[in-house]
Formats: C-alpha cells, sequence, structure tokens
C-alpha cells in the first residue's frame, strides 16, 4: 500500500494545460504541498478539471490547488467561467459582493480548484498601480466590510480565503513584483488604517494571510514575508491569527534583497510562513525543494488541510441552479463597466 503523502511547504507551478513527467516529480516531491496554476495553465473548464484530477493523481494524497482569480486584472480562468469585475466595482455595488464572492469561488470549486487568493485587503492610497482598483476602496472602513463580505461569499460556497498583502500594499508606488517598495509610515498608522481589515477578517476566522514583498522601515528592516517580528509577534501574536500564512511569489523582485531562492525560503519559513511560493524558475523550484530541510509539521498540516476545498457540488447542479444563474447575471453584467 503506497504511504499517503503529506503537504509539504512548497508551491510550485507547472509549464503547460496537461502534466509532464517533470511535473508529476515534482508534485510527488515530499516538500511540496501546493500547486499555483496561470493562465497558461488554462483553456477550459473541462481541462480544467482534468489537469486539477491529475495533479492529485500525481500527488498520491492531499494537495492545494490554487489560483489568482479576483477579478478585474487579474482573473486568470476567463472563457467559460463568468467575467468578474474588480473589488473597486463593489464600493458602488455593496449588495452583490457576498453574492461575487460566492460566485468566483463556487465555479473553481466544481473544477477542482481549492481556493483563489482573494480577497485583496490592501486599503488603496492612490498611488499604486498593481493594486489600484483591486483594492475594493481607499477607505479602510469600507476595504474592512466590503471584505468580509465577499469572504462570507467564498465560505458559502466551500472555499477558503486568503487575505493579502499584509499587512498593506495599497500605499507605495513601486510593484513588488519588479522592486524592493519601501513604506515609511510609522506603525501605529499602518496599524490604524492599513491593518484593519486583516483585523475584522481574523477575528471572524480567515483561512489564509499573505504577506507583501515590502519593507516597513520604520517597523523592521526585512520584507513583512521574511519577518519574525511581522509574521509571528504581530500577525500570529497580536493579532491572533491561526490560519495558513503563504508568501508572495519568492521569484519576485520584492524578495531578492534576501538571498538565493533557498534561503528567501529558509527565512520565510523561520519568520513563521506555512508556504513559500517559488513560481515562473523551474530552476529556483528545484533548488528550493532539494534543499529545504524536510519535516513533518503537525500544525502547518493542519492549517493547510484547512484550505481544501469544502465543495461536492458539479459543474451541471452549479450551472442549473437559481442561484448561480442569478449571480452569473448581475456579476457579468456588472463587468460589463470596468474594462481593464
Amino acid at each position: 500500500m503506497k504511504k499517503k503523502c503529506l503537504m509539504g511547504p512548497i508551491m510550485i507551478d507547472i509549464a503547460g494545460t496537461a502534466l509532464s513527467q517533470y511535473d508529476k516529480e515534482k508534485i510527488a516531491h515530499p516538500n511540496t504541498g501546493a500547486v499555483i496554476l496561470f493562465a497558461r495553465n488554462y483553456e477550459s473548464p473541462a481541462q480544467l478539471a482534468e489537469l486539477s484530477a491529475a495533479i492529485k493523481q500525481a500527488r498520491g494524497g492531499d494537495i492545494l490547488i490554487a489560483v489568482d482569480q479576483e477579478g478585474g486584472r487579474v482573473q486568470r480562468c476567463q472563457q467559460g467561467f463568468t467575467r468578474l469585475p474588480p473589488a473597486a466595482a463593489y464600493a458602488h455595488h455593496a449588495d452583490l459582493t457576498q453574492q461575487a464572492g460566492w460566485l468566483m469561488a463556487a465555479e473553481l470549486l466544481v473544477q477542482g480548484v481549492d481556493f483563489s487568493f482573494a480577497p485583496v485587503l490592501d486599503v488603496d492610497a492612490g498611488v499604486s498601480e498593481i493594486i489600484g482598483n483591486r483594492s475594493f476602496s481607499g477607505d479602510e472602513t469600507e476595504v474592512t466590510q466590503l471584505a468580509a463580505d465577499f469572504r462570507k461569499g467564498m465560505r458559502q460556497a466551500g472555499m477558503s480565503a486568503v487575505g493579502k498583502h499584509f499587512p498593506g500594499h495599497g500605499a507605495v508606488a513601486l510593484d513588488s513584483h519588479l522592486a524592493l517598495p519601501v513604506d515609511e509610515r510609522a506603525y501605529d498608522e499602518i496599524w490604524q488604517k492599513d491593518i484593519m481589515p486583516f483585523k475584522r477578517l481574523i477575528a471572524d476566522g480567515l483561512e489564509g494571510i499573505m504577506p507583501a514583498h515590502i519593507v516597513y522601515s520604520e517597523v523592521d528592516e526585512l520584507p513583512a514575508g521574511f519577518s519574525y517580528h511581522w509574521v509571528t509577534e504581530i500577525l500570529r501574536q497580536r493579532l491572533g491569527f491561526e490560519g495558513a500564512v503563504f508568501t508572495d511569489d519568492l521569484s519576485m523582485q520584492g524578495a531578492a534583497s534576501i538571498g538565493d531562492f533557498v534561503e528567501r525560503a529558509r527565512l520565510a519559513q523561520q519568520a513563521g510562513c506555512d508556504m513559500m511560493l517559488v513560481c515562473n524558475n523551474e530552476t529556483a523550484a528545484e533548488q528550493v525543494l532539494e534543499n529545504l530541510k524536510i519535516k513533518v509539521d503537525g500544525l502547518r498540516e493542519q492549517r493547510l488541510q484547512a484550505m481544501l476545498s469544502q465543495s461536492e457540488l458539479s459543474e451541471k447542479i452549479l450551472k442549473n441552479s437559481d442561484a448561480w444563474q442569478v449571480a452569473h447575471k448581475n456579476i457579468s453584467k456588472l463587468a460589463e463597466h470596468y474594462v481593464d
């Protein structure tokens, strides 16, 4: 009898719309715990369902399948899925926010995807092009309420949520994909404004959080996702977060100052992160999988298990339902007004 694999601490990506033998070997590695999908991995709902099943078969045990499906500029699965507006749209249509969260989640779950990295909890300060209308609002109270409603819809569908980018990406102009932004604001200002949405959703039971590749220079010299102070002392201890912490992609330039890829993964793990993303760089993924010390962590396993899908609906049942038909009509109509 084949021994069941536990979830490792590394999230990897794959090259195409089906698994190669190389993909299968990486997925089976003891350090692998998740796969993130991109637009290049998607052709149709049926193909996505087949790919999801193949990933799970290759693992031989539990594995998380994730995607960025926020809406607006960030929606990896489009053809055959409801087109979603950016988060900023809900500030003027708050009554549709929960419905949109449910719709986004339900359509992914029936194709075997466990979760989307959503909602964005960043408060838009009007300076970040990479965040912009991905944020629900420039008002922290409004972000908090809309994000809570969106997550409520996700949970209704059976999907866990991941709030990002802790403690807030909305007040820096630089894109952490391309550079290392520095936020020079005082901790008290960040706490009162940017952390408010995280605080509320943590109290509601938020399952996952992704820290930002940003240095908050008045608080710590390290980017938040590599900082023990941010991840363990503030997020875990002060805010009482008990869910899974996912790094942003370690291949981003915002992580480059930390060192090589193995060192980035080690430092993120030491800071308190449960899952490290290594994407769009096959060599880096191999290095991290092979060189990060393999260890069993029951608490990490428990946190990651909570991210698994809790839906057993089929696509046919979903799309024949009154709930899907109403939500699809409402959200599609709203999305028509937002072309990115």
